[in-house]
């Protein structure tokens, strides 16, 4: 199959609360195929990065845990979620922005990452590329408790984690956030830790 034409006719604001909700209105034609008009909503919250930090001597990852509503209002009974640390790149190059959240989130400062990948989380009604890193820490690199930004209302726990723990937190359902599991699964194949 080759790559449909795609004609957008008409982008209405439906929300622009907290980031932007958008109904588009597009025409959709494949190969000698009639053209469909399609209308769908999508919601556009900025780009990410997100990092695995594993400290290979002591066999351990960081890890973070808070509350989010969206899992709490779909199943999550308490609305906690162990995931890796990450943010939105508010403007900035994606390792900057890991580099920045890292030591907002975990109190680690570290200068190096690497990048492993970029993903598309929800790509059927969310813009957002994803971009996912895998850093070194040691314990000398800590220079403060972390745990967030007061002015962006974070509450975040810092989680020092036995790798092996970690990984298998995925089977038991513990952790269920996909950046994470993407990134200890990646974790695991390379070796890493």
């Amino acid at each position: 199959m080759k790559d449909p034409k795609i004609t957008i006719q008409k982008t209405e604001l439906l929300s622009d609360n907290w980031y932007l909700l958008n109904k588009v209105t597009f025409d959709y034609q494949e190969e000698n195929k009639p053209t469909e008009t399609h209308i769908r909503e999508v919601y556009d919250r900025g780009n990410g990065a997100a990092i695995l930090l594993y400290n290979p001597a002591e066999k351990t990852v960081i890890l973070t845990r808070q509350f989010r509503l969206p899992s709490y209002l779909n199943k999550n009974q308490t609305g906690m979620m162990i995931e890796v640390c990450a943010g939105l790149l508010d403007q900035d190059h994606p390792e900057q922005c890991i580099i920045r959240e890292t030591e907002e989130e975990t109190g680690y400062r570290i200068s190096k990452v690497q990048k492993v990948m970029e993903t598309y989380m929800s790509p059927g009604a969310v813009t957002e590329i994803l971009y996912l890193f895998i850093g070194e820490y040691n314990a000398s690199m800590k220079v403060h408790e972390g745990g967030g930004l007061d002015a962006e209302q974070e509450h975040i726990e810092v989680m020092e984690l036995p790798f092996e723990k970690a990984f298998g937190m995925i089977a038991t359902g513990e952790i269920k956030d996909a950046k994470t599991v993407m990134l200890l699964q990646y974790a695991k194949i390379n070796d890493l830790v």
